[in-house]
């Protein structure tokens, strides 16, 4: 009889410790994966859209973390980046050898194709490379010359400093030696301003353009996201999430953040916003 209670007891036992290790592991998994924290990210303007995108998409698959960007251009925000001001540092280029050197890491997660972008009014709708050039060198000056108005060109670019407009001088070659008309700080300033200039010409990302403006064929070729993937348009160029050393030595936070990124939502987010993801 007492060898059946202790046995009862036993078989009691084991089973609630079975139940108590089913349910404490159940909460301690669910502990583990509620993060919570901040994460800082600064950097170009050109990635606003993702950026915002995927922040939101972010924080409502983790509620306890706060995501927060600023937009204060590629070259900044890597500064940010090895300054210990930011945990990633947006740049709409490739890192420069220098910034490389400072222990900045190029995480690409998108590829974005730069628009040429004239006022709707404007007759000429497509350009060569070199009547670009020409046009950014200042050797083009009027639409006359390009078989449009008798107008003169208005060449609107970003500041320095802006990864768009490195990513366009590199790519046109012709850095440090453009002519513009105006220099502005965001990609929205040159997309309104082009927009409310007759004979304006400027660059923006693709995914910013809308219907207040009228976008070039280069090479007889359109800026569209089939074009880029297929190679055939040239004006495009990488979007970059950098880290102080490699990701894998980055804080659980960041961690998550590119693993949000590479999952199935998050490359739902970067095609959601117009972007191309990466090769």
């Amino acid at each position: 009889m007492k060898n059946k209670i202790m046995k009862k007891l036993a078989v009691g036992i084991t089973a609630m410790m079975m139940v108590g290790v089913l349910f404490g592991c159940g909460k301690s998994e669910d502990a583990g994966e509620a993060l919570s924290g901040k994460i800082a990210l600064a950097g170009s303007t050109s990635m606003e859209k993702l950026c915002e995108a995927m922040s939101e998409n972010f924080m409502e698959a983790n509620p306890g973390v706060t995501v927060t960007v600023e937009y204060t251009g590629s070259s900044a925000g890597i500064e940010s980046l090895n300054g210990g001001t930011a945990d990633i540092g947006n740049a709409s280029r490739g890192l420069k050898d220098a910034e490389k050197s400072n222990g900045a890491v190029e995480n690409i997660v998108a590829i974005d194709g730069i628009a040429v972008i004239t006022d709707k009014n404007n007759s000429v709708s497509q350009l060569t490379s070199e009547q670009l050039v020409s046009i950014y060198t200042g050797e083009i000056t009027n639409w006359s010359e390009l078989g449009g108005k008798d107008e003169a060109i208005v060449v609107i670019g970003r500041e320095a400093g802006s990864g768009t407009r490195g990513a366009f001088e590199e790519l046109l070659k012709i850095e440090d030696i453009c002519k513009y008309s105006q220099e502005l700080d965001s990609t929205g300033a040159v997309l309104a301003k082009t927009a409310s200039i007759e004979g304006a010409i400027g660059y923006v990302s693709l995914d910013a353009t809308d219907d207040s403006v009228k976008c070039i064929a280069l090479n007889g070729v359109a800026a569209t996201e089939e074009n880029i993937k297929k190679g055939d348009y040239k004006l495009s160029r990488p979007f970059v999430m950098a880290t102080k050393g490699d990701i894998a030595k980055q804080n659980t936070l960041v961690k998550a953040w590119f693993d949000h990124i590479n999952s199935a939502e998050g490359q739902k987010v970067i095609t959601g916003v117009g972007l191309i993801l990466p090769g």
